[in-house]
């Protein structure tokens, strides 16, 4: 369900992929991360994703512009876990909130694998 922002002469209406898109490059941009990953159900495997596809490692409900995003990441070797998901997350909400003017309520990462660089 796309965030739906009410102004005097008519609504804007953004998109989950938008939100995705934003969220997705917004991550790529902290240190620590090599990619997004594409979580295969059936048998738990990732993929890692090429820059084009970012959006498909992330989940994005709006509802009601409430806006909870997961993020299934793969770190750099290395890296602190908890530090870079702490960057992850606030990297993404302020992207969001300064280019949308929505406001993020939720925002989780999951970390799929890690690779060497």
């Amino acid at each position: 369900m796309p965030a739906i922002i009410n102004r005097e002469l008519g609504n804007i209406v953004i998109e989950d992929s938008v939100l995705a898109n934003i969220a997705g490059i917004s991550a790529m941009e902290s240190y620590g991360i090599v990619g997004m990953a594409s979580k295969n159900a059936a048998d738990g495997i990732f993929e890692l994703l090429r820059f084009e596809n970012l959006s498909k490692g992330i989940v994005v409900n709006t509802e009601e512009n409430e806006i909870s995003i997961e993020l299934h990441v793969v770190l750099e070797y290395g890296v602190k876990i908890s530090t870079v998901g702490e960057n992850i997350i606030e990297r993404v909400k302020f992207n969001i909130e300064n280019l949308t003017g929505l406001e993020v309520d939720k925002i989780e990462v999951l970390v799929e694998g890690i690779r060497l660089k």
